[in-house]
Order: structure tokens, then sequence, then C-alpha cells
């Protein structure tokens, strides 16, 4: 078995988010679905017996001590298992495209591999949800309907679409926008049929672009092309097409202040095709 391997760890897309209630202790409940994309950070995994776990992330600003990827690392590691991890950033941060979340699930995925554990991946994404509601849907690997607090998962088959997503000059903290009280939090329940009528939203949007108006701004200069959303608490925002040069036409003209990117949605995480 090699003691290597490379792998992309995919951002992810909220096509609509509901908030149907909150728990007790804080949590809100809602439903979702995660859209897959092909696009992600650049992560290597090489295993050793040094009994301990680095991570080369350039760029990075978060402390050692809170970051996920070293954090999901130990809760596989023991006795003298080690690692050396590489992650390049491409997903923003502060963005709604799930990068943390994604980074977590491809090192338990890796690891459970390389250092041979043979756990399940209902044990990891068990794992995995210690560390974020949207970790399991990274491990599982599947574009997917969620409900609970998004670790309620039935894999979902999307269909195929290009999408152009817009990464305002700001990054939205979740925490923030669900403590806010303007927030939605009695949404009623959908069914699937529904979304795949188009009955959705975003319960989000409103108090994002209430705090943060360039994401109304990216999502107003969308609007030309698609219908737009934004994904999670954002701040970043997109619009679906049909085909990639579509996509990348609508690309061409955006503002210089916005980053962007065009991805493809799919139903099955690279990262775990990589693993396969």
């Amino acid at each position: 078995m090699s003691s290597s391997v490379a792998l992309t760890s995919p951002a992810k897309l909220n096509l609509f988010l509901h908030v149907t209630g909150r728990r007790e202790d804080g949590y809100h409940t809602l439903q979702t679905v995660f859209q897959l994309l092909d696009w992600g950070d650049r992560m290597t995994f090489t295993a050793n017996d040094s009994g301990t776990v680095t991570l080369d992330m350039p760029g990075s600003d978060v402390p050692l001590r809170d970051n996920l990827i070293l954090r999901a690392a130990q809760l596989l590691q023991r006795g003298t298992l080690g690692a050396a991890i590489t992650c390049d950033k491409q997903i923003p941060m502060g963005g709604g495209l799930g990068g943390g979340s994604s980074n977590a699930a491809s090192t338990l995925l890796a690891l459970n591999r390389l250092w041979q554990l043979d756990m399940s991946l209902g044990t990891l994404q068990a794992l995995g949800a210690s560390l974020g509601a949207d970790v399991p849907v990274f491990v599982g690997g599947h574009s997917a309907w969620a409900e609970g607090i998004g670790e309620v998962l039935t894999a979902i088959h999307l269909p195929e679409a290009w999408y152009l997503i817009l990464k305002p000059g700001c990054a939205v903290p979740t925490g923030e926008i669900f403590s806010d009280r303007e927030l939605t939090r009695d949404s009623l329940p959908i069914t699937m049929a529904a979304f795949f009528q188009g009955v959705h939203r975003n319960d989000c949007e409103p108090v994002v672009v209430a705090r943060y108006p360039e994401t109304g701004e990216a999502l107003d200069w969308l609007r030309q092309f698609a219908e737009p959303r934004l994904t999670g608490t954002g701040s970043c925002v997109f619009a679906a097409f049909g085909t990639r040069e579509q996509a990348q036409a609508a690309q061409r003209e955006v503002p210089g202040k916005w980053v962007s990117f065009v991805a493809k949605g799919v139903n099955e995480s690279p990262a775990l095709r990589a693993l396969a």
C-alpha cells in the first residue's frame, strides 16, 4: 500500500438553506442541499512512524491548535503513527464554501487509508461531526439533501451544472449570522420534490446582505445572467449555467474588485474518487 496520497479537497455550495428551528442547545435545525464541486484545495498526505503530525499550509492565519486538519488527525492518531500533510489553499475562508470542513474530512479519509485503520465511513462521519456540522457530508463524499443540524444526510443525484462563484471582499463569520435576531428560524420544511421545482431560498441571505452590503451588490450583478444565491452564510454568491463556456463567458465580465471561480457540480467527491 502506498505511503502517500494526493487529492483535491472539494468546495461545496448550499443550493438552498432553510432554517426550520432552534434547539435548546443553541444549534439550529435546517434543510439544505450540498452540491459538491470538482474544485478545491490540493492536499498531500505522507504517512510515517514519527508519532507526530506536521502541517504545511502556506498563507493560513488559523492557529495550529484550532486547525481542523490537525484536529482531525488527532482523532485518529495512536502510538507511533505520524504523517506530513500539505494543504495548498484555493478555497477562500469565510466564504461559505466549506473549505475547513472539507479539509478535515479529507484528512480523516486519507489517514484512515494510510494508517490502515479500516474505520467505516459511518464511524468517520461520527468523528467528523465532532469537528463541525458540515464535515460528515464531505466524509460521505456525495452531494446530499441534509436535515437536522446538517448531519442527517440523504445522497442526492443533481443534474449537471457549471457554477460561477463570486467572492466579495469580506469574510462572514457563521456564528454572527446564526445569532442575529432578524434571522428567520421558523421556515416550514419542504420536500425534495419542492426543491427540484424551485421552491426554496436561503434564509440567511437577507441578514448577510444587511450586514455585508457587498454581498448584495454581487447578487445583483449576477442576476443579469441567472437567479443568484448566497451559499451557506456567505460571503460567496453563485449562479448556475448549463455549460462551462457560458459560465466562463460571464466570468470574463466580472468586475475586478471580486475574486471569481468557475467550477463544475459533481455528485461524487474528487477526494473519495482519489482514494477508491
